[in-house]
């Protein structure tokens, strides 16, 4: 198996056509038919059906599909890391956040990016803690920032802060000082879909309690959840970093949840079973000051847990 074997598939994958596949890479189309074929007698499956409307890949061709971008993106990595070993960071970094993280973090972040790293062009991905999770430990994300600190089998996680979950309401509402979670269940609210941590956190809080929310609307967009809650259609739950800005604003208002079960860790993780880069390494350790100096300010109110001197985590 070689690494051009891989491209020729991949890229024959994508473009759907070996002609096609042929132009991108600059390869006549016998040749590259040849070694896909080649690769399919080593590993003793058919990868692509052809047809004459072109190639789609196999059931086996989608499942080898995914390990051969993942190869392909280590031997780009270990090529850049040779590069850089005496250079400045440079290259691509895959960064994920989770949702509430995102509304909070994104463009600070980018912003220290851009100043400090400037030859570092960082890919966010925008998502679940679950999806990334599965995209860290399969090598398509350099580092996450996480809402859960359990220990897992190669991923190492370094706690960073406590995020405080309040009751969000339209400005128009008066709000006592703080609520119980009795008085959290009875009011209509609007959340993201079960299936969201956020979601199963609220969930549980109320499962000890034998209580059960009043959950008007379900919607998997925050902005959205938010943007609904200032028209008044029902109140939510976020953590107060995630709705600073609207409160600042007037346009939001929040309140505290008498039970101490609502908050969340966020973590910085990273797959401990794969090589780091310097450009990677460089992120971390500039997200790890960003978050902690966003903290400190208060542009984040989150209580800091992480260490008083940051370290980088292990690679």
């Amino acid at each position: 198996m070689e690494l051009r074997q891989l491209r020729y598939f991949v890229a024959a994958c994508e473009a759907g056509s070996l002609l096609k596949a042929s132009g991108r890479m600059h390869v006549a189309q016998p040749a590259l038919g040849q070694q896909i074929a080649a690769l399919e007698h080593d590993l003793g499956a058919r990868l692509l059906d052809r047809s004459s409307r072109g190639v789609t890949p196999t059931e086996a061709g989608k499942v080898f599909l995914e390990h051969a971008r993942v190869v392909l993106a280590d031997a780009e990595r270990a090529r850049q890391a040779v590069r850089q070993s005496t250079t400045v960071p440079s290259g691509e970094v895959a960064l994920g956040l989770t949702t509430t993280v995102a509304l909070a973090a994104t463009m600070p972040i980018l912003s220290a990016c851009r100043k400090q790293l400037p030859q570092v062009k960082l890919k966010v991905v925008e998502a679940y803690s679950g999806f990334l999770r599965e995209r860290l430990q399969s090598g398509r994300l350099d580092l996450a920032l996480l809402y859960d600190d359990a220990s897992e089998p190669g991923l190492s996680k370094q706690p960073l802060l406590d995020d405080q979950l309040v009751l969000v309401s339209s400005a128009r509402h008066d709000l006592p000082q703080n609520v119980s979670m009795q008085e959290l269940a009875r009011s209509p609210l609007v959340l993201p879909g079960l299936e969201h941590g956020l979601r199963r956190i609220i969930e549980d809080a109320c499962a000890l309690q034998n209580l059960e929310l009043n959950v008007v609307a379900e919607i998997e967009s925050l902005n959205s959840v938010k943007r609904a809650v200032e028209a008044g259609i029902g109140h939510t739950i976020l953590p107060l970093g995630s709705v600073a800005e609207e409160v600042a604003q007037g346009r939001l208002r929040t309140t505290e949840i008498d039970d101490r079960r609502m908050s969340r860790r966020v973590v910085c993780a990273i797959n401990t079973t794969r090589p780091s880069s310097v450009a990677s390494s460089a992120v971390v350790q500039l997200i790890l000051e960003v978050i902690q100096e966003m903290v400190e300010s208060g542009a984040w109110p989150a209580k800091w847990v992480g260490d008083a001197h940051l370290r980088p985590l292990p690679g």
